[in-house]
């Protein structure tokens, strides 16, 4: 070697990188490993070699970062290089490098010697052109005693010659004082590392060497990941299906968390992080680590993974089928497998018995992917076609004596539900097509309803492009209409139901038209196009359409009351009854949306009498389901949860089973407020919070009134002031009466009062009766409190006269504790109403309003025993605030608090949370009912006791849903 070369001169000083001033050192789930290098830097007998491996992506490079971090922590000197590709055919290449930089960093260090800067090329180079280790280990011994205190860092030494390696273990087994070597390399792992391609060469000679496997990460340290990028708590299913595609391996699961927030698929909604609803796998770039390492292989490696990405699942056949399709040999597939296992990119999977492996996986799904979504369409379809044709003739019992391979059965590791449909859509028009159809068909009905849009409605749709006749296809398209809405592509469905009005054939039903017809209306309803749904409540835009009036009329109608004109709709409904009601099917919807606009305008009655009709036995499964989960709604709606809840029971249905929104406001009635929360979430953050009116606001305001006595006082001003004007034209009572309890929470009562009294003016300017009994009785509460009686009696007359009408268990509770606010507290007439108050919400069984009812039963009544029964409720739902409160409120009655350890702790995360929701100290002061003073002491004692120092810290742990203590 001629070190007077420019291209040797380079080799020695700028090929081997070294690495940039201020990169990270942070690593997620590496914590053991980490106090393992700790604890080999505290003994004085420890290794003088540390051999840091582990699989392609795992993070070795970032971990050696960490523990170069943690040297010059420790005031050690770090002298860190990486090797590429190529080094391991230059002989001591490597030694060279190093003995250069430890020279360079004594220069630096000013332990040079007045001579100035040494150039190691003269004395060394020639021992490296002569291969003579001794002399070069001689020469590296030299510069790490003289460079000591030191340790050298080298990265990616799979790339590294044997040689140097040899002499870096020789100069280790010397165990010299104050020296560490510290070693990266790719270990793919499992079996003999000899067949797992470049990966680990232990340097024989360096003794007693301490091995650190770096493993896939777990899925709790994949939640920490998320939870530091997203400065939010994931949320299981996010975790889960990062594990699933990443596998644990941190660069895949990067490289899914920056394609995913790209695409703004990562959600946040009240703290915690979601994946957006059918967000698509994101396909790493061709520069990415693991297609680079396909690359790099060439042929016919990559031939063989682009296939294996589609046949994989069909195991052993997999190498017959490639050949088949490719046009490689058998012989040639089998080589590209054994290289791909080489490399880490395919996984094999041993058989029983020894009879040689099942089939092979590859070690990422996440790049299996990549591979499949670089194929072709006319490529990936003959590999599809011929996976399919495989499985028929397995499943049509094809002579074994003229087909020589086995046949053809799905892995145990495939996906046994979605693999064949989703490789006969593939395969499209190169199969027969009547029987691809009908087996794509089956396959989406037999995944209905298909919460999770794990293929129906993709493989509906593939259908429908295979079918030719007519009538068929129009009854494809129906289904597709209807598969297309359940997974929540509404646009979608509005624009296929269209399409089936506008020239509608014989084989689609008058239930189908009117169905359809209907969902035009709620389709434009979900997407709040609201110039769409006025058009679609005049005669002139149905008229356009060739739709027998049973079908028109009725959805013309809804349209009405989706615009908030209810009156409008009623009178049509009405004029039309004899065109609907006679049919048993086709007046189910009519019949629902008529007994709603009822409710709206204060009458119950239509809606008693329709639940008290039992359905049609005629009736289809899935309108029986829908109609039973619209009536749950509007009982839901009017607080109403043994109605609901008996409904559900008499018609076999599950809660599980309702529509999210409908389960939520179940969840939220039954007190069960972490899942209805964890649901309102999801639906917030994946954009699925639709409701029809007059139900349209109650999500938020629910979720609202579960953020506001769980302490989230500006989260839930936030929320609401967000959904304010999403509907054009409709009211917001329930966003009124969640804004006003926001506003006394934080001590703006007038403010309060003004947006009550707003809404009520708003209400009656329409004819608006639904809900408006909170209102009422919360401007009546308001009153009460600041003392204006006759004020307050206006509010308590309209709800008695609203609660005799419409005979509502919620409104006349209402009237009960807003009458005895209003009377002298301990009086007779105020015991006698919170006595029949108490009694009647225990009987409605919803323990936050039973909570609430008794917290003001103990207020008003002098019933102190009803606190401790109230302090349980707040507990069962979670309410931290409504809890602090009923404690203090314990306190002035001289009662004791149950659980103070709890109560301690409870206090601390109440204030962590207020603090996180950005409160300043007199805000918090106002929500909490203290003064100022109280509240700097209790913020002190909080840090005290979690070692946090900062309330940037508290915001910091609780957005992560780490515990309030300091890390180490």
């Amino acid at each position: 070697m001629d070190s007077g070369r420019p291209a040797e001169a380079e080799a020695v000083r700028g090929t081997t990188g070294a690495w940039a001033d201020g990169a990270g050192t942070h690593v997620v789930g590496r914590e053991r490993e980490l106090r393992e290098v700790e604890h080999c830097l505290d003994d004085p007998d420890g290794p003088g070699l540390l051999f840091v491996h582990g699989e392609r992506g795992v993070g070795r490079s970032t971990f050696a970062h960490a523990v170069a971090a943690r040297l010059r922590a420790r005031a050690r000197p770090v002298v860190a290089l990486a090797c590429v590709r190529g080094d391991q055919d230059r002989p001591l290449l490597l030694a060279l490098r190093v003995v250069g930089a430890l020279r360079e960093h004594r220069s630096d260090a000013g332990k040079q010697g007045a001579a100035g800067r040494a150039e190691p090329d003269a004395e060394v180079l020639p021992a490296v052109e002569r291969g003579d280790r001794a002399a070069v280990a001689d020469a590296l011994l030299s510069a790490l005693t003289q460079a000591a205190p030191v340790a050298v860092v080298v990265d990616d030494t799979q790339y590294a010659d044997a040689a140097s390696l040899g002499v870096l273990g020789a100069v280790a087994a010397r165990r010299l004082a104050g020296v560490l070597l510290v070693l990266t390399s790719v270990w793919h792992g499992g079996g003999d590392a000899a067949r797992r391609g470049p990966a680990v060469r232990w340097p024989a000679e360096a003794g007693a060497a301490r091995a650190i496997p770096l493993p896939r990460l777990t899925r709790p340290q994949l939640a920490d990941l998320v939870a530091r990028r997203s400065q939010a708590v994931p949320e299981p299913a996010l975790v889960e299906r990062l594990l699933a595609l990443s596998r644990g391996v941190p660069a895949a699961a990067d490289a899914l968390l920056t394609g995913w927030a790209r695409r703004d698929a990562v959600r946040i909604a009240d703290g915690h992080a979601f994946l957006a609803a059918s967000a698509p796998v994101p396909v790493l770039p061709d520069d990415d680590r693991f297609l680079r390492a396909l690359h790099e292989l060439g042929e016919p490696c990559r031939t063989t993974a682009a296939a294996l990405s589609v046949l994989w699942p069909l195991g052993r056949t997999a190498v017959a089928l490639a050949a088949g399709s490719t046009g490689l040999s058998e012989r040639e597939v089998g080589y590209g497998v054994r290289r791909l296992i080489a490399a880490g990119l395919l996984d094999e999977l041993p058989g029983e018995d020894g009879g040689g492996p099942r089939g092979w996986v590859f070690r990422s799904p996440l790049m299996e992917h990549a591979v499949r979504e670089r194929l072709g369409p006319l490529e990936r379809g003959r590999l599809s076609a011929a996976a399919v044709q495989a499985l028929w003739a397995a499943r049509d019992g094809a002579d074994t004596a003229t087909c020589p391979e086995p046949p053809a059965v799905l892995l145990a590791e495939a996906d046994a539900v979605t693999y064949l449909p989703d490789r006969i859509a593939d395969a499209g028009v190169l199969l027969g097509r009547e029987r691809a159809a009908a087996e794509l068909i089956a396959a989406g009905e037999a995944l209905h309803p298909d919460p999770g849009d794990r293929g129906m409605l993709r493989w509906f749709r593939a259908a429908l492009h295979l079918i030719e006749e007519p009538a068929a296809r129009e009854l494809a398209l129906l289904r597709c209409v209807k598969a297309a809405w359940i997974v929540g592509d509404h646009p979608a469905a509005g624009r296929a139901a269209e399409t089936i009005l506008r020239d509608p054939s014989d084989v689609v039903s008058a239930p189908d038209l009117q169905e359809l017809a209907i969902l035009q209306v709620v389709a434009a309803t979900s997407v709040k196009d609201w110039p769409q749904l006025s058009r679609l409540g005049t005669a002139e835009w149905w008229g356009r359409l060739p739709l027998p009036p049973e079908a028109a009329m009725p959805a013309r109608a809804l349209a009405l009351c989706m615009s908030d004109r209810w009156a409008e709709g009623l009178d049509l409904f009405s004029r039309t009854e004899s065109v609907w009601r006679p049919h048993p099917h086709l007046r189910l919807i009519p019949e629902l949306a008529q007994a709603t606009g009822h409710l709206v305008h204060g009458r119950t009655e239509p809606l008693a009498r329709a639940l008290r009709t039992p359905p049609d036995p005629g009736i289809p499964p899935e309108s029986l389901y829908s109609i039973t989960a619209g009536y749950t709604l509007q009982l839901l709606g009017n607080a109403d949860l043994c109605g609901a809840m008996g409904l559900l029971t008499d018609r076999g249905m599950p809660p599980e089973a309702l529509p999210p929104t409908t389960h939520f406001l179940l969840l939220l009635l039954r007190g069960r407020w972490d899942d209805a929360l964890a649901l309102a979430r999801g639906m917030v953050a994946k954009d699925q919070t639709f409701v029809a009116a007059p139900q349209h606001h109650l999500l938020t305001a629910g979720t609202a009134t579960i953020l506001l006595a769980r302490g989230k006082p500006a989260g839930a001003a936030r929320l609401i002031a967000g959904e304010r004007g999403t509907h054009e034209g409709h009211v917001e009572t329930f966003l009124d009466v969640a804004e006003a309890a926001v506003l006394r929470t934080m001590g703006q009562p007038d403010t309060a009062d003004r947006v009550l009294r707003r809404g009520l003016r708003e209400a009656d300017a329409r004819g608006y009766v639904y809900g408006t009994d909170e209102l009422a009785a919360a401007l009546a509460t308001l009153r009460a409190a600041e003392g204006r009686a006759e004020e307050a009696a206006a509010c308590l007359w309209r709800l008695e006269e609203l609660a005799g009408r419409t005979g509502s268990g919620r409104t006349r509770l209402l009237y009960l504790t807003a009458s005895a606010r209003a009377r002298a507290p301990g009086s007779d007439a105020a015991r006698e109403l919170l006595h029949e108050a108490v009694d009647l919400a225990r009987s409605r069984g919803q323990p936050f309003e039973t909570a609430r009812t008794l917290a003001a039963a103990a207020a008003g009544a002098g019933s102190s025993e009803l606190l401790h029964e109230a302090y349980e409720l707040y507990g069962e739902t979670g309410s931290l605030l409504s809890r602090f409160h009923t404690r203090a409120a314990l306190r002035e009655a001289g009662l004791a608090v149950p659980g103070r350890k709890q109560a301690t702790a409870e206090n601390e995360q109440l204030l962590a949370t207020l603090i996180t929701e950005g409160l300043t100290n007199r805000q918090i002061a106002t929500v909490l009912r203290l003064s100022e003073d109280a509240v700097a002491n209790r913020l002190s004692r909080l840090f005290a006791r979690s070692g946090l120092r900062s309330r940037t810290e508290v915001v910091s742990a609780m957005l992560t849903g780490n515990p309030l203590t300091a890390k180490g």
